[in-house]
């Protein structure tokens, strides 16, 4: 489709996206065309010459190099988003803080893979964060996570499911550290416990926009702008204001 913005976009974006992008044609006509991924590897689908008028990524280093790169026009956070742990629920959390259910050795711990995801990058910082209080609690964490989403060789998630609900629902872990904008979801699952992290321990992802073509600036420009940003508040995420005074 010649006249349609065609976007590359993290996954966790994805519940957000749809509402988005309908609002912006009913605005100004254009149909968005979008493909999800790890963030990671849409980085380099783009630098290895695959065309797109806008990547949304879940950080702000894989557009500032594509922008270093001359593959982007623009670069500008636009929401941003933390972290927090869901659990399989049961007796066995009576008792248990955040910490203590991704330490306990009876639960299988899984995470996003960092480098491929942004999530999994950001997950291991909050490791170090961990380990600085905690000496040894941080590396404890970082050799028992299965990396069992975002990488180039994960099992796709079914369409429609968590990875949080599916990994645990399936029997193939029995934690999940994600992103808190799938906290509201996650917590009408009653098989689920989520836990919240605090900030002090908790890792804030800056999400940008990287503006690649002329025909992306008006998508771009509307997600920036008032609408834009309510709708990814109302999916779970924290405002472009919220990220740019960090």
């Amino acid at each position: 489709m010649t006249n349609s913005i065609k976007v590359l976009a993290a996954g966790s974006l994805r519940r957000a996206w749809a509402p988005l992008c309908e609002a912006f044609q009913q605005k100004t006509g254009s149909k968005v065309v979008t493909e999800f991924g790890p963030a990671g590897l849409l980085r380099d689908r783009i630098e290895q010459g695959e065309k797109t008028d806008l990547f949304a990524s879940a950080n702000t280093a894989h557009p500032l190099a594509l922008q270093q790169h001359g593959k982007a026009l623009e670069v500008e956070a636009f929401c941003g988003n933390s972290l927090c742990v869901t659990a399989r629920k049961g007796p066995a959390l009576d008792k248990l803080n955040w910490l203590s259910v991704l330490l306990d050795p009876r639960f299988r711990l899984a995470t996003s893979t960092p480098q491929s995801d942004p999530s999994g990058d950001y997950t291991w910082q909050m490791f170090e964060l961990i380990e600085r209080r905690h000496p040894g609690a941080g590396e404890a964490l970082r050799n028992k996570a299965l990396r069992l989403v975002g990488g180039e060789k994960s099992a796709k998630i079914p369409e429609g499911k968590l990875a949080a609900e599916w990994l645990i629902g399936s029997g193939q872990a029995d934690v999940f550290i994600g992103y808190t904008s799938y906290a509201a979801s996650l917590r009408e699952n009653d098989a689920l416990e989520v836990y919240n992290i605090p900030a002090d321990y908790n890792v804030r992802a800056r999400y940008a926009l990287a503006t690649c073509t002329e025909k992306a600036k008006p998508l771009a420009e509307f997600i920036l702008a008032e609408t834009g940003q309510h709708i990814l508040q109302n999916a779970g995420f924290c405002g472009k204001h919220s990220v740019m005074q960090e």
